[in-house]
């Protein structure tokens, strides 16, 4: 038998003119597409035609992950498509952790292809609110008890990082935005810059650029990415600025 071949490829934002060259041959090499449904559906019609399309919909990622390892351990070529990049609050680490349970590395050749993340994708939307030091915080509690959550925030707020927001507000979750507002209250003014991009570079699309004291939660759902900026972040022809020093040691 063939050994095979499994990768965790990242679709990028959604726009397929973002869907990154490795990873669209990754897709045209695979005998078998697998993912959350949504996902899937972001893949060009025409990559999918001839290949096998085993989807699952949401809170059942171990299960799709499990088809995948079972799909390669049979010798195909397979790929697990992600939004976004694959190791950023995606798929990449759960299929390493399946692999690695059973041993399964020198059995099948396992591969990440990168992919535009979501807060590069919001960033791009709002101009330059990254260009210094930042952290990334996911809200879900899912699978990260809030506690944890809340010292992250309170550490990423308290060292003056521009903070990228992913998985704001859902339904189960609505109150958390609130809360999280509220810590970094504690460490920046109330005139903060903070964008809010809705579905980057989807249908429906919206990017907003307000403050951090007007900032509204019911603008925000799980398809949201907020990006609060520094200290020293600033709004310019209504995007975001987070100078990077240049001013501070050069004539510019």
């Amino acid at each position: 038998m063939n050994k095979g071949c499994l990768k965790v490829i990242g679709l990028g934002p959604g726009d397929e003119c973002l869907l990154a060259p490795q990873a669209r041959q990754a897709i045209m090499e695979a005998e078998a597409v697998v993912g959350y449904t949504g996902y899937v559906e972001l893949v060009p019609q025409e990559l999918l035609e001839g290949r096998e399309v085993l989807s699952t919909g949401m809170m059942a990622e171990v299960e799709r992950c499990r088809k995948a390892v079972e799909a390669a351990l049979e010798g195909r070529n397979v790929v697990v498509v992600c939004s976004g990049d694959p190791g950023i609050y995606a798929m990449a680490g759960l299929v390493m952790e399946l692999l690695e349970v059973d041993d399964l590395f020198e059995r099948v050749d396992f591969e990440v292809v990168p992919g535009i993340p979501a807060f590069s994708a919001a960033a791009a939307l709002l101009g330059a609110p990254l260009m210094h030091d930042f952290a990334s915080v996911s809200l879900s509690d899912l699978l990260t008890p809030w506690e944890k959550i809340e010292k992250r925030l309170e550490a990423a707020a308290s060292a003056d990082f521009v903070i990228a927001i992913y998985n704001p507000r859902s339904k189960k979750r609505a109150g958390h935005l609130g809360e999280a507002v509220e810590i970094l209250k504690k460490y920046r003014s109330e005139n903060t810059p903070v964008g809010i991009v809705n579905r980057a570079y989807r249908e429906g699309q919206r990017v907003q650029v307000v403050t951090l004291d007007s900032l509204d939660v019911e603008d925000v759902d799980m398809q949201t990415v907020i990006i609060v900026g520094n200290s020293s972040t600033r709004e310019v022809a209504g995007k975001m600025l987070t100078p990077r020093g240049y001013a501070n040691k050069y004539d510019i």
